[in-house]
C-alpha cells in the first residue's frame, strides 16, 4: 500500500512539474510542439525506473530512444506528419559540434545527460518508417545500440568533463564521459541550469521558463543519408529518464567504405522503407571520394530579435570581414518564429580553416550589438566533394 501510494504521488508530481527536451538539432518532440500536436514537448517521460545511481540500468519500454509523451499519447519512435520524414541536419564525419536541450526552471532535476548515435542502419531504419512503429523489444535494442555509440564529453579536445557532485566514487554513475548538471542542492548554480549559467526563457517550455544547456560533440566518422542522434537525461532527483531524437545525415570523412540501407540510399530520403518490419537489407558500397578544396558551412543561430534588427556573422577570415563589421555576413530570418528565433546562413570556406568568429546584431540606428566573449572558434572539416557541415548556436 505505502509503495502505491508512492507511485501515486509521484504521478502527481509528474503532472505539475516540466522537465526537458532536445532542441538543436530540433528533435522530432521540438517539431511536434512547434506543429501543434504537443501541447509540453518537455514532458517526455519514462518513469518510474532506476535512473540513479545506474545511468544505464533503466529500460526503455515503450518510451524508445526517441521518447513517447503520454499527455499527447505520441510515440516519436514512428515518423508522423510533422517529423521523422527527412532530416534536419547534416554533419561530416569527425565534425565537433554544439548541441541543446532545453530545461524547465519548474522541473530541474539535476542528474546526467549523453548523446548517442546508433551505427546499426538496419536498426535504426525501424524508427524511420512512417508505417511500422517498432516493438519494445526493437526499442531496447535501439537503445543498446545507442549506448554503444554514445558521444562522450571526453571525445571533444578542451570541454571540461568532470564528475557529478551528487555521485560518489563507488557509485556507478561515478564517470565523465557522460555530460554532468551541478550540484542538485546548491543554492544557486544548481542542477542542469548550472551549466551554462543560461538566462531564464532562452528556450520555449509550455509550465515555467526555460533555460538552455549547451555542449559540443564529435560525430563519428560514418556515413548514413538518413539516421538518428538520440538524447538522454537521467535525472538525479526523480525515478525519471528523458529520451529524444533528432533525424540527421552524416557524411563520412572519406576513410573508407560505408553501409548504408536500401531503404535510406536517397539524399532526399522521406524514409518511406522498403524493408520488412524486422529486418532490413543493407548493401555495401565502396567510393571513390574526390577531395573537397571548400565546404559550404550552415551557421544556425538562435537569436531574439525586434522589428528592424539583423544579425550577421563576423570573423577573422576575409570570408567573414576580417572583423570589420561593414563586411559581415548577413544571416536569413526566412525561417524565424517566436519559438523558433531562428537566423540562418551558409558560407562555402576552405576545407582546414580555423578562425574565430561572433554574431552580432545591427540596429536600425547603424549600432552594433556584439555576442558576449569569448570568441566562437571553428575549424572547416575536410570531406568528399560536395560535403556540407551546419554549426549550431544560440546567442550569448
Amino acid at each position: 500500500m505505502k509503495a502505491t501510494s508512492i507511485l501515486a504521488a509521484l504521478g502527481v508530481l509528474v503532472l505539475v512539474d516540466a522537465h526537458g527536451y532536445l532542441t538543436i538539432p530540433s528533435s522530432r518532440t521540438r517539431l511536434g510542439f512547434e506543429a501543434g500536436i504537443d501541447t509540453c514537448p518537455e514532458c517526455s517521460i519514462l518513469e518510474p525506473v532506476t535512473a540513479w545511481p545506474d545511468l544505464e540500468e533503466a529500460q526503455v519500454g515503450r518510451s524508445g530512444p526517441c521518447g513517447y509523451n503520454a499527455r499527447v499519447s505520441v510515440d516519436y519512435n514512428q515518423p508522423g506528419e510533422y517529423w521523422g520524414n527527412s532530416v534536419v541536419a547534416t554533419y561530416t564525419g569527425g565534425d565537433v559540434v554544439e548541441v541543446q536541450w532545453c530545461v524547465d526552471n519548474n522541473g530541474d532535476h539535476g542528474g546526467m545527460f549523453t548523446y548517442g548515435i546508433c551505427q546499426n542502419q538496419t536498426l535504426v531504419d525501424l524508427f524511420l518508417d512512417p508505417d511500422y512503429l517498432p516493438t519494445n523489444d526493437e526499442k531496447q535494442a535501439a537503445e543498446d545500440c545507442f549506448l554503444a555509440g554514445e558521444l562522450k564529453c571526453t571525445d571533444v579536445d578542451g570541454q571540461t568533463c568532470g564528475y557529478n557532485p551528487d555521485c560518489t566514487s563507488d557509485q556507478a554513475c561515478y564517470r565523465n564521459d557522460w555530460f554532468t548538471c551541478n550540484a542538485f542542492s546548491a543554492d544557486t548554480n544548481r542542477g542542469c541550469e548550472g551549466v551554462d549559467g543560461a538566462a531564464e526563457f532562452s528556450c520555449t517550455t509550455t509550465i515555467s521558463g526555460g533555460y538552455t544547456v549547451t555542449k559540443k560533440i564529435k560525430i563519428p566518422d560514418y556515413d548514413s543519408d538518413h539516421t538518428l542522434l538520440r538524447f538522454r537525461w537521467n535525472s538525479y532527483q526523480t525515478a525519471q529518464v528523458y529520451l529524444h531524437c533528432a533525424d540527421i545525415a552524416i557524411t563520412g570523412s572519406g576513410s573508407g567504405s560505408s553501409s548504408s540501407s536500401s531503404s535510406s540510399s536517397s539524399s532526399t530520403s522521406t524514409s518511406s522503407s522498403t524493408s520488412t518490419k524486422t529486418s532490413t537489407a543493407t548493401t555495401t558500397a565502396t567510393s571513390t571520394c574526390t577531395a573537397a578544396t571548400s565546404v559550404s558551412v550552415k551557421f544556425n543561430e538562435l537569436v531574439t530579435t525586434t522589428y528592424g534588427e539583423n544579425v550577421y556573422i563576423s570573423g577573422s577570415i576575409s570570408q567573414l570581414g576580417s572583423w570589420d563589421t561593414s563586411s559581415a555576413i548577413a544571416l536569413s530570418a526566412s525561417s524565424y518564429t517566436s519559438s523558433n528565433p531562428l537566423w540562418t546562413g551558409t558560407i562555402s570556406l576552405p576545407v582546414g580553416t580555423s578562425f574565430e568568429y561572433k554574431f552580432i546584431k545591427k540596429e536600425t540606428d547603424g549600432s552594433i550589438v556584439w555576442e558576449s566573449d569569448p570568441n566562437r572558434s571553428y575549424t572547416v572539416p575536410t570531406g568528399c566533394s560536395g560535403a556540407t557541415a551546419t554549426v549550431a548556436a544560440t546567442w550569448k
